[in-house]
């Protein structure tokens, strides 16, 4: 359980029952007692927990404003982006096959198995105690929203550049991962078609260096990022 005790570190939260823990990490392809169920009340909790944020925050939104600002909180590569900042794929159990296909880091599964664990911590202390825990986890996230017309970021603004340039999408992948799992450094590369060269992006983190190589990218396309931007929230 000490590997399972740094993970409990970095979630801010020490299950009481180690069991209720490693169901929440245990794929099907391990064994029947998995995270799927624990996943489906997860799932709820989530939406449930933004929702109130976000009723509170935003006092004037209507309906719909909310629900889109919602999605884009609880989408699946939100969720993974939150779980590989965790280092989730290294707690993962997991059937031999899906380990050597590289579920570990496939971006639905770390998604189901942060719900999963959502749910156990519901389970385990409540709705103030899972709450106040999805809210520390998405606080930067949720306090960047904004109810301005647009919040596109680089990654956003290359993927709409290239769709109306009629090509394929960006390709990101990270090409070095150095220093301690505690001050790393990601390195990554972002693939167009439009490019001759892929474009580099460094950060502490992989949302973070993916950012900055799609910035990279679009000035490489002759896009002003910052221009687009102040375009996009008039």
């Amino acid at each position: 359980m000490a590997a399972n005790s740094k993970l409990e570190h970095r979630l801010g939260y020490a299950f009481a029952d180690p069991d209720l823990l490693a169901r929440a990490l245990t794929h099907r392809s391990h064994q029947d007692r998995n995270y799927e169920r624990l996943e489906f009340l997860g799932d709820s909790i989530l939406s449930f927990a933004i929702a109130e944020y976000l009723y509170h925050r935003f006092p004037e939104a209507r309906e719909g404003q909310l629900s889109r600002l919602r999605a884009r909180i609880v989408r699946r590569e939100t969720l993974a982006e939150v779980a590989r900042e965790f280092g989730l794929g290294d707690f993962l159990i997991m059937g031999s096959g899906e380990l050597k296909s590289g579920g570990f880091e496939r971006s639905s599964i770390l998604s189901d198995v942060l719900e999963a664990i959502i749910g156990g911590i519901y389970l385990e202390a409540g709705v103030a105690t899972v709450v106040e825990r999805i809210n520390s986890w998405f606080g930067p996230r949720l306090e960047a929203l904004s109810l301005g017309r647009s919040q596109k970021d680089p990654k956003s603004l290359l993927q709409e550049y290239l769709q109306s340039k009629k090509s394929g999408l960006p390709e990101y992948s990270i090409t070095s991962i150095e220093g301690k799992s505690h001050d790393q450094v990601f390195t990554v590369e972002c693939s167009v078609s439009l490019l001759a060269q892929p474009l580099v992006g460094v950060a502490a983190n992989r949302r973070d260096a993916e950012q900055m190589a799609a910035r990279q990218a679009l000035a490489g396309l002759g896009v002003n990022f910052e221009f687009e931007q102040a375009l996009t929230n008039e």
